[in-house]
């Protein structure tokens, strides 16, 4: 999707929402259940996501402003729905898994028994490739805050994948 059309300041259109659709919702989807660790909840706030970006009204500057938000909006509305309902589904009820090793796989199970403050800030970091500024916007934190708790996450996932080993 390129920028055409994102800069109207009027609601997206049909083909511009099916295209924000197919490039963004594994994103959208898998920050959402960053927070949650429910598919349901996460896929209740992705598609919250999605209802908000059809309604909006106002422009967006590029595509990945467009993901930026909607990013931000899934996590939000997941943290709304997650403080409702604490259920938290084993990774085996994720469904398929996009990891290639049983390697990956521990990894992201060791990532998602951290605390939300820590297990959000890793995921978008290092799953989704943003830098702390991209973080601390979508988190609404100050970076400082996301470099702290970058750097006390990592130290609790080596802990933990230390203790494993042994």
């Amino acid at each position: 999707m390129d920028a055409k059309g994102l800069d109207r300041g009027e609601n997206v259109t049909k083909e511009e929402f099916a295209g924000a659709v197919d490039m963004y919702a594994d994103s959208v989807f898998r920050a959402a259940l960053s927070v949650t660790l429910s598919r349901e909840d996460a896929e209740d706030a992705m598609q919250e996501a999605f209802l908000k970006l059809w309604s909006r009204d106002a422009a967006f500057e590029s595509p990945d402003h467009m993901r930026f938000w909607l990013i931000r909006v899934a996590i939000n509305e997941a943290r709304r729905s997650f403080r409702w309902r604490r259920h938290v589904a084993p990774l085996e009820e994720l469904g398929d898994a996009p990891f290639e090793t049983p390697a990956e796989s521990g990894l992201y199970e060791a990532v998602a028994a951290l605390p939300e403050r820590y297990r959000v800030p890793i995921y978008l970091k290092y799953y989704e490739d943003l830098s702390v500024r991209q973080i601390a916007q979508i988190t609404e934190c100050p970076e400082s805050t996301v470099q702290t708790r970058l750097q006390r996450g990592r130290a609790i996932l080596e802990k933990r994948l230390r203790e494993d080993l042994q």
